[in-house]
This record gives structure tokens, sequence and C-alpha cells, in this order.
């Protein structure tokens, strides 16, 4: 599993015009569920964005993470994140999860967080949906379980 993690002042999802998930202060987490993911990621994989540490103290270090600082998470499934990109020209799809593995696994992990306590808004899985975001530094990383 990837999540691609960043800080917001911000970060909205739009589907077919309407607005379907928006936070303010929080963390924006793009997921990607890889082929031979299992549940016992997902729960790791939550538990690590929950507690990152990626929000400045009083003294400017990246020690608090988003429950500290009464952040929320959007959660929006990107499965390009599973793309291999290391030949060619076109990116090939071929670790990413199937349809039905990514969606489980994706409603899972929202779950997760929602049971740590976060508000959780999400996109929706396998929709076209146009995501906006006001980077927070701007901070971004990527974790891998």
């Amino acid at each position: 599993m990837i999540a691609l993690l960043q800080r917001v002042s911000s970060a909205k999802v739009v589907i077919d015009g309407q607005t379907h998930g928006e936070i303010g202060t929080g963390l924006l987490v793009l997921l990607g569920v890889e082929k031979g993911d299992e549940p016992s990621k997902v729960l790791r994989l939550a538990n690590k964005v929950a507690t990152y540490r990626m929000f400045n103290d009083e003294n400017g270090k990246m020690n608090h993470n988003v429950s500290q600082v009464g952040g929320d998470i959007l959660v929006v499934s990107q499965f390009t994140l599973a793309a291999d990109t290391n030949s060619g020209k076109r990116p090939s799809f071929s670790s990413a999860a199937s349809p039905e593995l990514g969606e489980t696994l994706y409603l899972e992990f929202c779950q997760h967080l929602r049971a740590m306590g976060f508000s959780v808004p999400t996109g929706q899985f396998g929709a076209d949906m146009q995501v906006s975001l006001v980077n927070d530094g701007p901070v971004t990383f990527q974790l891998r379980v």
C-alpha cells in the first residue's frame, strides 16, 4: 500500500461539480492499493498516517501529528500511485490491485482512521474526481507498507 500524505491548510474533492469531501487543516491522503496488499497492511498504514509527525511544534520542528493539531484527514483513492514507470513512455498498472480489492482496502483504511476518532471525508472510489488543495509548506511524504 502506498499513501501520499500532503500537509494542507485546506483540501477538497469534487465529483460531477459537487463537493464530495472537504477539510481545513489536516492531511490529504492519496491512497494506492497494490496486488498482494492485505488487511494487516491497512491497519499498519492507518496507524502510521495517524501518528506521522509532519506538523510543526512551537519551535518550527515537525514534532506533531495530525491529531495533535486538531486536523482532519481527506482520503482519495488513487490507483496511479501503483504505476510502474521504469520503462517506456506509458505507465503500466500491472502491480495495481484489482478494483474489488482496491475498494475493499480503501474503505477499511478509512474505517480504521474513523475508529481512531478522525473526521475522514473521502472521494468516491473509481470516480473521476477533481482534487484541490493548499499544500502547507509544501510538505509531502510517501509512506509504504
